[in-house]
């Protein structure tokens, strides 16, 4: 990096904590710190939205999913329009006529408080393992690639968001947020942009699309019905709908962003804005990947993308040089035969040989170093920027990276203070305390939130693909927190010690399959599992409903 990509990081992020600690810097209640004091207007509302959802693992791991397998990552987000329209309908009402700062007040007033405070521990625990991954994921990358220390990255990074979230509260974190989605998405078209000018002279955008459809990058839709298929069009308009219902609809992180509306109608447009352009931006981001996959076509892309993460001195092992000998010929091979006008099946058969090779190097690289990290998806995209895009330009992308990692973890840090404020230490704290009181308070749970996400962030491990990481961790609770909130919503009949006993059924059932496939004994693609857990959750409910005796239920569902 140059002195001048140096200064445009450091103004870009500079820029953005200094505006929203300036512009939030006056809060007179925790209403005003945990809600905005309802002043936000739809289309703040839906940035908010987007970007607690966009971190920084969503531009560097879809990207290199695009590469490496093409558009069928998208259909994960088909259930996502549905299900903002059954939040629109259903869920906003009822948290706008209860005025709750939390999802989980409500269940205390339909259930009892031992059922809100189970479903706001499962979100603590879910959503402080996220936001730690949030910080990580771009900092190891940036470490490897860059040489910078992973340890003092993660705690750089988790500095820099705790400054503004902890001063500004919920409106800091939406007003940045807005300005971040803008800086990143402008980041993602000039990116494009420069992939596209690396494209042969005679290779216009129809070109590289019908040359990207020839190497089966462009399959959108799969209706396979194998649940061992982690993305089909089934598993996302039923499980990708079951985890946005459970995210968008109970997760706090989303809930604290539309909760801030001026009206429920400005919520209502917030969330549906989010509903119809989040599956085009999505799609645009595949297709920055699938692009990139064109141009490497024509410029030889390095055998393995991440380097730095083994000690094997490769100039002295005479396998390896061999072997990347053979991926450089069948590259060479490859734009040759595209340049004479080989068929496709050739082409295909040419790009098989050449992932051969860069399987073989990465096999290989193990025996001789066993901690070396063979997933390298999520360093594609990084190593265009800092070796195709001129100097300023890449200060700019990796301001767009570390942007994406600061909103969203600001969105979750915020989210997990308000929870913990809102439905423990306010619930449980029988002493009278003032506004102002209630404020630090709120303001040193941030910060340990923060310390928290710091830790989980250095202790963390790489783990095959950092976007389903993410979404793993998120299905593995999810489905149980929307089997609760669905029950509630719906079974009116349904009250405390059923739902309670459900929950522990569904959340423990989730996990033992979760298990179950990490150890090769079950293969079941995740995003099942927030179907499996929500349906669990209601028919165990309803089922215990029946054999329970009514007086040791729990209370009414206070209309």
């Amino acid at each position: 990096m140059s002195s001048l990509d140096w200064i445009i990081l450091s103004l870009t992020l500079l820029a953005i904590v200094g505006y929203g600690t300036w512009k939030t810097r006056v809060n007179q209640s925790l209403s005003s710190y945990l809600k905005g004091n309802n002043e936000e207007k739809w289309f703040t509302i839906g940035l908010s939205i987007m970007a607690t959802q966009a971190s920084a693992i969503t531009f560097l791991s879809t990207t290199g999913q695009g590469y490496e397998s093409g558009m069928g990552f998208v259909q994960f987000y088909f259930g996502l329009p549905i299900a903002m329209i059954i939040v629109s309908a259903f869920f906003l009402p009822i948290y706008y006529r209860l005025k709750v700062f939390t999802a989980y007040e409500y269940l205390e007033q339909r259930f009892d408080y031992r059922i809100r405070a189970l479903t706001a521990f499962i979100f603590l625990m879910s959503r402080g393992l996220a936001a730690g991954i949030t910080i990580y994921a771009p900092a190891i990358i940036l470490s490897s690639l860059l040489g910078w220390n992973l340890q003092l990255t993660c705690i750089g990074i988790g500095m820099l968001v705790i400054i503004y979230t902890v001063s500004g509260g919920s409106r800091a974190v939406s007003l940045t947020q807005k300005w971040q989605m803008g800086i990143i998405m402008g980041g993602m078209f000039i990116a494009f942009y420069y992939i596209m000018q690396s494209l042969p002279d005679d290779m216009n955008f129809l070109d590289a699309f019908s040359y990207a459809g020839s190497m089966n990058k462009l399959e959108i839709i799969n209706t396979s019905v194998d649940v061992k298929n982690r993305y089909t069009i089934w598993s996302g308009l039923t499980g990708g709908l079951f985890l946005s219902l459970s995210y968008f609809g109970t997760d706090q992180s989303q809930v604290q962003r539309y909760l801030g509306g001026k009206t429920l109608r400005e919520s209502r447009l917030g969330l549906l804005f989010n509903g119809i352009f989040k599956i085009p931006m999505q799609f645009f981001i595949l297709l920055v990947g699938v692009m990139l996959f064109v141009s490497f076509q024509f410029q030889k892309p390095p055998i393995i993308f991440n380097p730095s993460t083994t000690t094997v001195d490769v100039a002295q092992q005479s396998e390896l040089l061999e072997i990347e000998q053979r991926y450089t010929l069948y590259f060479e091979q490859k734009s040759a035969a595209y340049h004479s006008g080989e068929d496709v099946v050739t082409l295909q058969e040419l790009q098989g040989l050449q992932d051969e090779q860069r399987q073989l190097y990465k096999e290989k690289l193990v025996e001789l170093d066993p901690a070396y990290v063979v997933k390298d998806t999520d360093y594609i995209f990084l190593y265009f920027i800092l070796n195709y895009l001129p100097h300023g330009l890449i200060g700019l992308l990796l301001a767009v990276i570390l942007s994406a990692a600061m909103s969203s973890t600001a969105g979750e840090l915020n989210a997990l203070s308000g929870t913990t404020t809102i439905d423990f230490f306010k619930r449980l704290n029988k002493k009278e305390i003032t506004d102002k009181k209630e404020m630090k308070i709120s303001r040193w749970i941030t910060v340990a939130w923060g310390g928290v996400a710091i830790i989980v962030s250095l202790v963390a491990n790489l783990f095959e693909n950092l976007i389903e990481l993410v979404n793993i961790i998120g299905s593995l609770f999810y489905g149980t927190i929307l089997g609760i909130f669905l029950v509630g919503f719906f079974f009116k009949r349904v009250q405390s010690l059923p739902i309670f006993i459900a929950a522990l059924v569904g959340q423990v059932t989730v996990l033992v399959l979760h298990g179950l496939t990490v150890v090769g004994k079950l293969d079941l693609g995740y995003l099942w599992y927030n179907v499996i857990g929500s349906l669990l959750v209601i028919a165990v409910a309803l089922l215990m409903q029946r054999i329970v005796p009514n007086e040791h239920i729990g209370k009414e569902f206070v209309k």
